[in-house]
């Protein structure tokens, strides 16, 4: 081999490397901002609050997006951090869960107050999936919207249809609403969720669980970590309006028991992992608006 045949060599393995290594300096990783934290109760019974924060620190998670099940919950872990977390109000107890939640007639006022106490800076998760969920103009679910607009924080939304119909037309309905969408729209191509951004100014998307382990079918990259070129475009197309986050719920078969231990937290390194690595694969501006600076932004977030 010559001279020149082993620059050549040399150079085309560190450009892969450049590409396929998570973001680490020797500082350490660089921050991020995770925008679809969980705390729930059966994720204590095998992490400890103290734990979680630590995993958060590890990771360099400057800015932890948290929602408790029950809902104060969050409030245990922006106690022991409130530096880092910052909690939303989970709308899910005293059996209401992800399938029903919208039939509690008290939940508007429920949120009201504690939206009035000052606890917490948003709310969510709402999950709004195809044959579980009613029409969004119920009173249960459109007075949510209007009180996100009111208190002037976001609502992180989880839907599932097999168009962004649904949800375009809420955040078109309650333009002065700041919407969250969960998972990028969790099953749809990139051309749904470019239409829905389209369509709603008001609609900003996170990118958590769109990871080779759980919505596996609308993967944003392929087997070997490398972004597709449809992703890479739309992200920077729309470099102000995406952000990342982990969603720690594991093993995602069980889809949100009530009544097994919810070992997350235990993967939080990787789900982050993942984001690192693609996130390198992205010009230097674009990557940090995504990885930190979008949802310092967003939540209004002073350091």
């Amino acid at each position: 081999m010559t001279r020149l045949t082993e620059i050549i060599w040399l150079t085309a393995l560190l450009s892969l490397l450049a590409i396929s290594s998570p973001c680490i300096s020797d500082e350490g990783p660089a921050k991020l901002a995770d925008t679809h934290l969980h705390w729930k109760w059966n994720q204590k019974e095998v992490t400890e609050p103290e734990q979680a924060i630590n995993i958060l620190r590890d990771n360099n998670v400057t800015l932890a997006v948290v929602t408790g099940t029950p809902p104060e919950l969050a409030l245990e872990l922006q106690r022991l951090a409130p530096e880092i977390v910052i909690p939303i109000y989970g709308v899910y107890q005293n059996g209401i869960d992800w399938s029903n939640w919208y039939f509690d007639n008290e939940l508007v006022g429920r949120v009201r107050l504690a939206l009035e106490s000052g606890h917490y800076r948003g709310i969510g998760e709402l999950h709004m999936i195809s044959g579980f969920v009613t029409d969004w103009k119920n009173p249960n679910i459109s007075g949510l919207f209007e009180l996100a607009a009111e208190f002037d924080v976001p609502v992180l939304v989880h839907t599932e249809f097999s168009r962004a119909d649904y949800l375009i037309g809420f955040c078109s309905a309650h333009p002065k609403t700041r919407f969250l969408w969960a998972h990028a729209g969790s099953i749809l191509p990139p051309g749904e969720v470019a239409r829905a951004l389209k369509h709603c100014p008001n609609l900003s998307v996170e990118l958590s669980a769109r990871d080779p382990w759980r919505h596996v079918g609308r993967r944003i990259a392929d087997e070997t970590g490398l972004l597709k070129a449809e992703w890479r475009d739309f992200v920077i197309a729309y470099a102000d309006r995406f952000m990342i986050g982990s969603d720690p719920v594991w093993p995602v078969e069980r889809l949100n028991p009530w009544d097994e231990p919810d070992t997350g937290w235990q993967q939080l390194s990787r789900f982050l992992d993942f984001h690192r690595e693609w996130l390198q694969q992205l010009p230097a501006e674009v990557a940090q608006k995504v990885r930190y600076k979008n949802a310092v932004d967003y939540f209004k977030w002073k350091q």
